[in-house]
């Protein structure tokens, strides 16, 4: 089927330069480069852009009438952006725990009430019970409200299993929903999220390392490995004792740092090659010059401090002042219950200095570029003839709509490869 859209307001191409890139510093607010104005048109053939032109082109060389192979929409001046790609999630797990809130505020830290039988030991218990079917149910389910949001790709890890098999099961149901949904969705191996009850750090540490990871790595589903490094989980020697086994078989690494504390995990992260550090709310300023230095996406989460309690602490802007390469995203976690990049993008532009140009950039183009697939055409986080038809029209004929609507849904139309998805 082909997708024809007339009349749109300005597009938001962001397909400046090398796409394979991130954008940094100014140019991640040059509207002149990132930005069609005008009425514009986009004709889609399947699953690719094939044509962006004004829209009297379009109409003359297309119609304007739907027919048997051809979806017409009038966009009536509405906006058109990338579809969002949420780079840090964990989209698969069972049970809850909303009542940790209470706890939070009768003043138990993180570590308190995981040292009480809470935080991700529970969720594992829960986990661990429920079926492959019921696992899957529970993505589409998020799946669906996510794409509602305007979310076209997502990284979903694993974590929640800490055993062999249930490691096994989750990248299972991510390979199962990734063919059964529209999303696009991009596996990651968490076996490292934390220590299982009755086990020994160096035990288990040995399990991931000799039994977990060839059997992730031969099950062929999982794109790379994740550690949770962070005082008080897995120390930087561990990390890197298990960074190193998986670059050796070839499975690249993301990486949980310095989220509660500057622990030098995203120093580790950059001298390790890793593909992004993520948190690093806590991070060292000489740590963020090395990640640029190294090609390390730092990938901010400030949903996470926000549904903690805790400061934001999440200096955007001065990654914009050092031409700091940088992502957000939602960490959708049963803390974090959220799978709404809108209102990512609201607590950046809202709380933390960012323009809207600017976190849209940080929601699209520049964690596409940590979720490369094999052929230059695939790459998404851009609006190119040639590229992939991922895109949101807007309910709002201005750009800057789509982080402005906290609590409510900016998006008109979702098109994943080139299908209306919402």
């Amino acid at each position: 089927m082909r997708l024809l859209l007339l009349n749109s307001g300005p597009v938001a191409t962001l397909a400046s330069g090398d796409i394979n890139s991130p954008l940094t510093g100014t140019d991640m607010s040059d509207t002149e480069s990132l930005v069609l104005n005008g009425e514009n048109g986009i004709y889609i053939d399947g699953e690719i852009v094939s044509k962006i032109a004004h829209t009297e082109e379009l109409a003359q060389e297309f119609g304007t009438e739907d027919n048997s192979t051809l979806r017409v929409i009038d966009c009536k001046s509405k906006a058109i952006i990338p579809g969002f790609v949420d780079s840090h999630t964990h989209l698969l797990w069972g049970g809850d725990r909303a009542n940790e809130m209470q706890l939070r505020h009768n003043g138990l830290s993180y570590s308190d009430i995981a040292n009480a039988g809470g935080g991700i030991q529970k969720t594992v218990q829960f986990t661990r019970n429920i079926s492959n079917d019921s696992l899957s149910k529970l993505g589409e389910k998020r799946i669906k409200r996510a794409l509602d949001f305007g979310t076209t790709t997502m990284e979903c890890k694993s974590g929640y299993g800490l055993s062999l098999d249930s490691e096994l099961k989750l990248l299972e149901v991510n390979q199962i929903l990734s063919e059964s949904t529209p999303m696009g969705i991009h596996s990651t191996w968490l076996g490292a999220h934390d220590v299982p009850r009755g086990v020994a750090m160096d035990d288990y540490v040995d399990e991931l390392i000799h039994i977990q990871l060839p059997a992730v790595v031969d099950q062929g589903y999982a794109n790379y490995a994740d550690v949770f490094c962070e005082p008080g989980w897995f120390s930087l020697e561990h990390t890197e004792l298990i960074v190193s086994a998986a670059s050796k078989l070839d499975l690249p690494s993301r990486l949980h740092v310095d989220e509660f504390a500057d622990g030098g995990g995203l120093q580790l992260a950059s001298e390790l090659g890793a593909i992004s550090g993520d948190h690093v709310g806590h991070s060292s300023e000489s740590a963020r010059q090395s990640a640029s230095d190294s090609g390390v996406m730092q990938t901010f989460l400030p949903g996470t401090p926000y549904i903690l309690g805790h400061d934001l602490e999440t200096p955007l802007t001065q990654c914009i002042e050092n031409k700091w390469a940088f992502s957000l995203a939602t960490d959708f976690n049963p803390n974090c219950r959220t799978l709404s990049m809108p209102f990512v993008g609201s607590l950046a532009t809202h709380r933390l200095g960012l323009s809207p140009m600017e976190a849209l950039v940080a929601v699209t183009r520049n964690p596409a570029t940590t979720l490369l697939n094999s052929t230059e055409g695939e790459v998404t986080g851009s609006i190119r003839e040639g590229g992939p038809a991922d895109l949101l029209i807007l309910d709002s004929p201005y750009i800057d709509s789509w982080c402005q609507m906290p609590g409510d849904n900016p998006i008109y139309k979702t098109v994943k490869s080139g299908a209306i998805v919402n």
